[in-house]
């Protein structure tokens, strides 16, 4: 019997990257045009790295690559919006090939989502892939592997009365694992404050090689953020993964707060793309911190040439760079391999 499909970790070797346009002003708060200076300066650099193929709607696909240029590949589709992250397929890797999960995306369970509820399975139709039909509510960013075995992710994501209020802790966890071919999940508690996505774990922190994660703190010890961070930060250093190991747990400093309106901006570090021998990471305005992000994110991808991408507008939006990216991995990689 072939082995079950599992999910690759994100530092091996992919075909590309998908991407989807952004389309509703309503979440932009400085516009559509503001998102799409940004959103195209994540294009380009991952460009650098390896390809991208973009959903656009008809009506803006002069315009997509008009800022984008001519090496992307563009496919229509009446997309609701860009964060491919959660509502694209999670790609799966077997001895019988590639495959795609299609998990039901309701919109975080507050946004339409007519449309984005459809990409995951046009995008596994046009590549002619499998579709693994997942029956719980989860979008891609809640998650995070090691390629060995080890899930991260949040209760108050997964276990959002939002999401799949009819199942318990212990029947999310068999089928996200079931679905993502991994043996152990890493529970960290809660997200940043007014996270739009409920606490998805590619905020707060994330694995960069086979036993060792990267997680997202606050330095005061006053802020609201502080103690929650305290708490995930502990998780993972008392944390063993799939094969038993103690996780080396490296921390990343969160970016200087700032809001829109009255609402705190989702701002991390963490929230970056590992690309094909690079590491494509947001800045955020603040030289200091964010030379410092840099300077860590250098030394855990030594191998890898880390390009910071201004990316502040996309906090406006609910996101950052690894919320509208959805790596598709090379199918005749199967798992495991160092960053």
């Amino acid at each position: 019997m072939p082995k079950p499909y599992m999910m690759p970790a994100e530092w091996r070797p992919h075909s590309r990257c998908w991407m989807a346009w952004p389309s509703n002003p309503a979440i932009w708060s400085h516009g559509l045009d503001a998102a799409y200076n940004v959103f195209a300066g994540v294009v380009r650099a991952i460009l650098e790295f390896e390809p991208v193929t973009l959903l656009v709607r008809p009506q803006d696909r002069a315009r997509a690559r008009a800022l984008c240029g001519d090496q992307v590949t563009y496919l229509e589709f009446e997309l609701d919006d860009s964060w491919m992250r959660d509502f694209g397929p999670t790609f799966v890797l077997g001895e019988q090939g590639l495959a795609g999960v299609n998990w039901r995306f309701n919109g975080w369970g507050k946004y339409p989502h007519a449309n984005d509820q459809a990409v995951a399975r046009y995008v596994l139709d046009h590549l002619g892939l499998p579709c693994i039909d997942a029956p719980l509510v989860l979008e891609g960013g809640s998650i995070h592997v090691d390629g060995e075995g080890t899930v991260l992710t949040t209760e108050q994501c997964l276990l959002h009365p939002n999401r799949n209020p009819h199942m318990d802790k212990q029947q999310i966890e068999a089928q996200v694992l079931a679905h993502l071919g991994a043996e152990k999940m890493i529970w960290l508690k809660r997200g940043i404050k007014d996270d739009d996505t409920d606490g998805h774990v590619d905020e707060l922190a994330c694995f960069v090689a086979p036993g060792v994660a990267l997680a997202l703190v606050g330095s005061d010890s006053g802020d609201v953020d502080y103690a929650p961070l305290q708490e995930n930060l502990r998780i993972l250093r008392e944390a063993t993964d799939a094969r038993g190991r103690k996780l080396d747990v490296f921390t990343l400093e969160q970016p200087q707060i700032a809001y829109n309106g009255d609402r705190r901006l989702s701002q991390s570090y963490i929230n970056f793309y590992i690309a094909n021998g690079g590491i494509v990471a947001p800045a955020f305005g603040d030289r200091a911190r964010d030379d410092r992000a840099r300077a860590v994110l250098a030394e855990l991808f030594p191998r890898r040439r880390v390009v910071q991408v201004p990316t502040h507008e996309l906090a406006y939006g609910g996101g950052n760079i690894h919320c509208i990216t959805q790596q598709q991995p090379e199918p005749e990689v199967f798992a495991g391999g160092e960053a």
